[in-house]
């Protein structure tokens, strides 16, 4: 048992590695969101493989050291909220606490659940694609409770920008107060988590047929 502990805490610190190298590299290449958010080259199943690997405990606590490891890569956002230095100013310890808790520790800690259908389906690759499909659904679930929370005043000015032209329009009309801000925040976390929900659960496809890749050291 300590011998498959320290396989456990060998491999989660290399797998919290490769995740921020490639959200890293992500960020050279890929435009951010205006209020944060990006596609991050499939940087989520490395902590899910873990805990997909060596069930939802010790994947509850990776998930949850990589949330930290998040809010030091996040720390220009989270700046944002504190220093009073500019427009994107949200400043109340309020809102700081709500996108700790929602925007890092949830979303990330949820990546832990990766082993929710392992007992379930023997089927490697199934199991592991969809445990990424339904962790990386909550995370995208948490981001949206956030942006509502946090930035659904901006939902007029997100919709009247260009690129959005009738379709925004039509929305502003459709919607307004809570429900559009529960729909900008649907949209805008959207852009990002939908594509990443998806390259993700489909790398997590191949990743699962390989042995050398899925099996747990004893």
């Amino acid at each position: 048992m300590k011998k498959k502990n320290l396989y456990w805490l060998v491999e989660s610190a290399v797998m919290i590695a490769l995740a921020a190298v490639l959200e890293i590299v992500a960020k050279m290449i890929i435009p951010e969101m205006p209020f944060g958010g990006q596609v991050t080259i499939v940087s989520m199943l490395p902590v899910v493989l873990v805990g997909w690997k060596y069930g939802m405990g010790k994947g509850f606590v990776t998930g949850f050291v990589y949330s930290l490891v998040q809010m030091a890569l996040g720390v220009k956002s989270i700046s944002a909220l504190i220093m009073p230095a500019s427009d994107e100013y949200l400043g109340s310890i309020r809102n700081v606490v709500i996108m700790f808790v929602l925007d890092y520790i949830v979303a990330y800690t949820v990546l832990g659940l990766g082993a929710i259908y392992k007992k379930k389906i023997k089927n490697n690759n199934v199991s592991l694609s969809l445990g990424a499909f339904t962790v990386l659904s909550l995370r995208y679930i948490s981001h949206i409770l956030s942006g509502y929370i946090l930035f659904g005043a901006w939902a007029e000015w997100f919709f009247t920008q260009e690129g959005f032209y009738s379709w925004g329009q039509t929305i502003m009309n459709t919607f307004s107060g809570n429900a559009l801000s529960l729909v900008y925040s649907i949209i805008y976390n959207g852009f990002y988590m939908i594509p990443e929900i998806i390259i993700t659960t489909i790398v997590a496809v191949i990743i699962g047929k390989i042995p050398q890749i899925t099996k747990t050291k004893a």
